[in-house]
């Protein structure tokens, strides 16, 4: 294949060059050496990386083969191809381009013999390596209750993106999952089969044990591009630096600030010491932005600009006009929260803009169902980013099947779903029994399965089903005296399935045990469990009768590389943003990454960006008096103007008067008022919801408020007046 001329461009790709501003050419022509791309929100980064590999082929300097370019997803690979493909006006076929794993796989087919393995070893998924696991638990007699699948598996997974193998891990604090870890090895080099981990992993070996094919592949890769360097793991970083010690030319594109999945293996530290690991290294900041107005990106600089672990740098526009004010806007609670925001979103409707450049960004996932239960009421279709709508997830569907067969004892479907989750030693030739035995006497799969039970024959499962039926008929019989949403507690709690979420160590457990508690909530909102079963039936009919044009409701993880016109950040409230677990698990560290999570939310909007919070959020204690993030202190005041619950200006922010409306809604900011106070402890006060009370405690601008008729609860000093 010969390589492409200058004289040989297209017209379409002849003026390649020209369109990028002096950064983003200048990142583009500084070919090589070491390089790091600093990359902010919105600043060009893939017209960039394309562009450099479009460069690099045009200019003679590399064959398509020659060049190795990594991204994190298939899609990207795709769409960096097709990019490159129109550039330079034919194909580029050759280009070792695509995710770690498929690149780790072209290596592992040619030299899997030198690892163990024949060149058509399979790849196991995650239901494979749980099925081997259990295998391997059951054969050395460990108890799975006590040693559950699903974590030791996680604990595996995270070692293996530490690039250690079962001889290097330490001993001690999971000696089982290290034992484990090692028969695991052991069985899968009998199968022929490696996981996603080991791909990776197998090629470090690779390498280290077999210089010579290191060294192949760092002579042929003449040029290294690397996408989202910010998420490389340990096994992930440890490769680039082998093969990058060929040529040394390796270009990296990435952005600290946007660094959110430490929960997944990601390593900040990665970015952060590229200059120490490569000296000599170019670092080229692209800060111009193209998506967003003057003042989003001033709040979003604000609010990063509290991390200390970044490299530093500001983003700016060349737009005429700074936009409109961010807009931060306390709410009373969730439901006023979710009233609000679908307000401002009938208001955007009616101005004739798409519903598709709308999105709500949330923390953690149980907070959509509000949004969800509110969009329904006013007709708004909506579809959920990155997820399951709420009562299409897995653990809210097995709690709505208990629920069903407590109000209709013959549902076969809601039966077969639950009978055995969590594992109760009913299996399916247990099943399968039941089932024929209901066919055979014409009668519903549930009262089968009582008759199954109710027969004089010795058995686990047996003794099972006995026990299922009499609780169900012990709940059931409550119905008529107790509370109902005390029964769907009591159901899930006796059940087993809550503590079986709760024993669960995998990474998504605290979400769905956060789902339940929500939908525990839900059912509050009626009088009887059968008309709640019937609500969700209904939406979830609506659900199948969406249009196309949609808001986008996700979390702000999902959010991640997407942009729209007007974006909502719910929840900004302590204990839910920054979330508490994070900060529980990794300290410091897991504070800034909540923080570039915040950066990131904000940066997704192109001309409106809306905060909001709660004073009080209903959890699954009852009412719990919430505060103001700590973030939303972090952003600018000139950036932002934040109104309080009732209407009231929160921060003395001064509005010019060119200044556009902040809020599409009825907010009108010339009419809002600015309240300042200077409280002392024992003073009087009045607050709109809670009534009369007197200050216990004064902790900056947090009041510790004994209400008359309320209890005690911390709220912020612009919320209240002196009696």
């Amino acid at each position: 294949m010969e390589l492409l001329a200058e004289n040989d461009m297209t017209e379409a790709g002849s003026d390649y060059l020209s369109s990028l501003n002096p950064p983003q050419r200048h990142a583009v022509e500084t070919t090589e050496g070491p390089v790091l791309i600093l990359a902010g929100a919105g600043t060009g980064k893939t017209r960039v990386l394309t562009t450099r590999l479009a460069h690099i082929l045009k200019t003679g300097l590399a064959y398509p083969g020659e060049v190795l370019a990594v991204t994190f997803t298939n899609k990207a690979a795709q769409e960096m191809k097709n990019r490159i493909t129109h550039l330079l006006g034919r194909s580029s076929d050759g280009m070792w381009l695509g995710t770690f794993h498929s690149l780790c796989v072209r290596i592992l087919r040619k030299y899997a013999e030198s690892i163990g393995l024949q060149s058509n070893f399979t790849i196991l998924d995650t239901d494979d390596q749980l099925r081997l696991i259990k295998q391997i638990l059951k054969a050395e007699n460990i108890d799975e209750k006590q040693h559950l699948p699903k974590m030791i598996l996680s604990i595996i997974s995270r070692w293996k993106d530490r690039a250690l193998t079962h001889t290097q891990v330490k001993r001690g604090e999971h000696d089982i999952a290290a034992n484990v870890y090692q028969i695991y090895q052991e069985r899968l080099l009998v199968l022929n089969a490696a996981d996603f981990g080991d791909l990776l992993l197998h090629c470090l070996t690779l390498f280290k044990n077999f210089p010579d094919v290191l060294r192949f592949y760092q002579e042929r890769f003449k040029y290294m591009l690397v996408d989202e360097y910010q998420d490389t793991n340990v096994a992930q970083y440890l490769w680039l630096r082998l093969l990058a010690q060929g040529s040394h030319n390796l270009c990296c594109v990435g952005d600290d600030d946007q660094s959110i999945y430490g929960w997944r293996g990601a390593e900040v530290g990665n970015i952060l010491k590229f200059e120490k690991d490569f000296p000599g290294a170019t670092v080229i900041k692209l800060e111009q932005n193209y998506r967003s107005t003057s003042h989003i990106l001033g709040a979003a600089s604000g609010l990063i600009a509290h991390n200390a672990g970044r490299l530093g740098k500001t983003l700016w526009t060349d737009e005429k006009g700074d936009g409109e004010l961010l807009l931060v806007r306390g709410t009373w609670d969730s439901g006023d929260e979710a009233r609000f925001i679908g307000d401002e979103i009938e208001a955007i409707q009616r101005q004739g803009q798409a519903l598709g450049e709308i999105a709500i960004l949330v923390r953690a996932g149980f907070q959509t169902r509000e949004f969800e239960e509110r969009f329904l009421k006013l007709g708004i279709p909506y579809r959920v980013v990155g997820g399951l709508r709420f009562y299409e997830r897995m653990e809210i569907r097995d709690a709505l099947a208990y629920l069903r067969l407590l109000v209709q004892p013959d549902d076969g479907l809601a039966f077969e779903r639950i009978i055995n989750t969590p594992r109760r030693g009913i299996g399916e030739s247990t099943i399968q029994a039941i089932h024929v035995m209901a066919r055979e006497q014409g009668v519903s799969l549930s009262k089968a399965a009582r008759y199954y039970g109710e027969a004089d024959i010795k058995g686990a499962a047996r003794t099972a089903l006995r026990k299922f039926f009499d609780d169900m008929d012990r709940w059931r019989s409550l119905l008529e005296i107790e509370p109902h949403v005390e029964i769907a507690k009591m159901v899930l709690d006796e059940s087993g399935y809550t503590t079986m979420w709760r024993e669960d160590k995998s990474a998504d457990a605290p979400g769905r045990l956060e789902n339940l508690k929500e939908l525990v909530l839900a059912i509050e909102d009626f009088q009887f469990i059968p008309g709640f079963l019937e609500h969700v039936s209904l939406v979830m009919d609506n659900n199948q009768q969406a249009k196309e044009d949609m808001v986008n409701v996700m979390t702000l993880h999902s959010a991640k590389g997407l942009e729209f016109n007007t974006v909502f950040l719910a929840g900004w409230e302590e204990g839910l943003f920054p979330h508490p677990r994070s900060m529980q698990d990794t300290g410091q560290s897991g504070l800034e990454e909540e923080r570039r999570l915040g950066y990131v939310g904000i940066s997704r909007a192109k001309k409106r960006s809306i905060i909001t919070y709660c004073l009080q959020r209903r959890m699954h204690k009852g009412w719990q008096t919430a505060i103001p993030s700590r973030f939303i202190k972090e952003i600018p005041n000139q950036h932002m103007i934040h109104i309080n619950p009732n209407g009231t200006q929160a921060n003395a922010q001064l509005l010019k008067p060119a200044t556009p409306r902040i809020s599409i809604g009825d907010f009108d900011p010339s009419k809002a008022t600015v309240s300042y106070h200077a409280f002392a402890i024992g003073d009087r006060i009045f607050h709109q919801k809670f009534g009369y009370g007197e200050i216990m405690e004064i902790s900056g601008d947090t009041l510790n408020i004994e209400f008359d008729h309320s209890g005690c609860k911390k709220i912020i000093a612009d919320f209240v007046d002196r009696a």
